[in-house]
């Protein structure tokens, strides 16, 4: 049987160099969407709420991308046409966003960009897992983590760059954007259609025939049987135990008024409920030949591994949101003195912020160098354990340190535990994941990295607001108590799916 070949170093950089621009769209988003909600007029306590586009867009594109894009082929083969599009649509947002002349178009916009920007990256996961042998995709992920560093380090400090370098006006009247960052997003722009285009023109494909025998070569001696369709009565069931929970707390908000962010969680309990009733009687017409079916029959079907790897990320990306949205507001008070967006204060702290995130990205690319070293010495789950603790107690020191010059320090562990969770969890997953459905179960994957977000949008404006006066430090806090959760959760993850590995 034909097994996968091993692919060259300039092989594996040029289908990984995508990743650059897709992370300037990312990088300009986390490090900037903030200021130009709070320039535009919204209060601290609003700011999850906003947020809320970026990974609602993602729970609901990336499966769909994912389950199309395992089935589409056509000259420019299975995930590029995907990689393509999206990065077209996310270039034209990133230009019109720092243009945004209110609060609601804004938050209009980060969702078109978002969902974008997601269109773009989902398949880029799946493209690893289908050019690359088992033994290599723990570099291939590693590699990917490298160019989301890179291209991090300098869409993050863009805003700086312009004002220190090329004197670009840092400041604006009220209500105005500053220069500086409109630049930032129109340079951003032009990269993300730049890099990815590379990729989508540097790489090639297999055909879906030579991707069937590779799988077949691979689970050769194993068991080829699809697992058994759900019952009907369990989607019932489901359904209902779902739809009631939603229900008792939508109720429970409206008793006791409280905050109207909780109204996230209540109607995504809801929702999941109603799709449960729609798939059950999906299959018991026979109306199975549908990408909601099959996603949500593959939700059913998850891998042991992977229902063990969702703990580890709902940890991981509850942390990561926390300080995407709380570190703008965090170091502007807490370690500038100011919360007035049009003060020289808060604009030289919202820009310092945008060095940090540069910073963290740019030690996230180097130790993307070392993490495949590591995972073969320790074992990928020890390294993660190691890395995401070094990155939670990071998270922990923003409340320690007082001078922001030092804050650069704490970025080198964000940097470590951001390249592990960029990589770790794909190396452990992809292996145990079926060739054919390596797209959907990628975009499946990604729930588990949005719905934390969802969470974190539901709740951490009532924590901060009820228990710590609503100081944004304390959000970083939070994050990093969940990011050393994640940690100690991955020791769950079954010692079976450690890879074998290849440098």
């Amino acid at each position: 049987m034909r097994q996968k070949p091993q692919l060259g170093f300039w092989q594996i950089w040029n289908m990984c160099f995508g990743f650059l621009g897709i992370q300037f769209g990312f990088a300009l988003q986390n490090a900037n969407v903030s200021r130009i909600f709070q320039t535009l007029g919204a209060d601290i306590d609003d700011l999850p709420i906003l947020w809320v586009a970026a990974p609602l867009t993602g729970l609901i594109v990336q499966p769909i991308v994912g389950y199309f894009s395992d089935r589409t082929w056509n000259r420019l083969g299975r995930r590029r046409p995907y990689f393509l599009g999206g990065a077209i649509v996310a270039s034209l947002a990133l230009l019109v966003m720092p243009n945004s002349p209110y609060l609601w178009f804004a938050a209009g916009m980060l969702w078109i960009m978002d969902a974008s920007i997601n269109i773009s990256m989902e398949p880029f996961r799946a493209f690893v897992g289908d050019n690359l042998p088992k033994k290599q995709r723990t570099l291939g992920f590693a590699m990917q983590s490298f160019f989301i560093g890179i291209g991090a380090i300098v869409a993050s400090a863009l805003p700086w760059i312009m004002a220190n370098w090329f004197d670009v006006s840092n400041t604006a009247a009220a209500g105005q954007i500053p220069d500086t960052v409109k630049w930032s997003f129109y340079m951003g722009g032009a990269v993300f259609l730049l890099a990815v285009s590379w990729t989508v023109f540097s790489s090639k494909e297999y055909s879906p025939k030579e991707i069937a025998a590779f799988e077949a070569a691979e689970e050769e001696g194993g068991s080829n049987d699809e697992p058994e369709k759900r019952e009907l009565t369990n989607y019932n069931k489901g359904a209902a135990g779902w739809i009631i929970a939603g229900a008792v707390l939508c109720a429970w908000i409206i008793a006791q008024g409280l905050d109207k962010q909780l109204y996230i969680l209540a109607i995504g309990a809801i929702v999941f409920g109603l799709i449960q009733v729609i798939t059950g009687q999906m299959q018991s017409r026979g109306n199975t030949d549908n990408g909601l079916y099959h996603i949500v029959d593959d939700l059913f079907h998850m891998p042991r591994v992977m229902k063990q790897l969702a703990i580890v990320q709902l940890f991981s990306w509850f942390a990561l949101f926390a300080m995407w949205i709380y570190t703008t507001a965090a170091v502007t008070s807490y370690h500038f003195g100011s919360t007035d967006v049009t003060s020289p204060a808060y604009n030289e702290g919202a820009n310092w912020v945008g060095v940090l995130f540069a910073s963290y990205n740019g030690f996230a690319a180097l130790a993307a160098l070392f993490i495949p070293l590591l995972a073969r010495r320790l074992g990928c789950r020890m390294s993660h354990l190691v890395n995401l603790s070094i990155g939670g107690l990071s998270l922990i020191s923003f409340l320690l340190i007082k001078d922001p010059g030092w804050l650069i320090v704490p970025m080198i562990g964000i940097g470590i535990a951001w390249a592990s969770i960029l990589s770790l969890p794909y190396a452990l997953l992809s292996d145990v994941l079926p060739t054919a459905k390596m797209g959907v179960y990628m975009g499946i994957f990604n729930f588990f990295i949005v719905i934390p977000q969802l969470i974190a949008a539901s709740v951490l404006g009532l924590l901060l607001r009820e228990f710590f006066s609503g100081q944004g430090i304390y959000g970083l806090v939070i994050g990093g108590v969940m990011m050393i959760l994640a940690g100690l959760a991955t020791l769950l993850v079954d010692k079976e799916a450690e890879p074998d590995l290849a440098l």
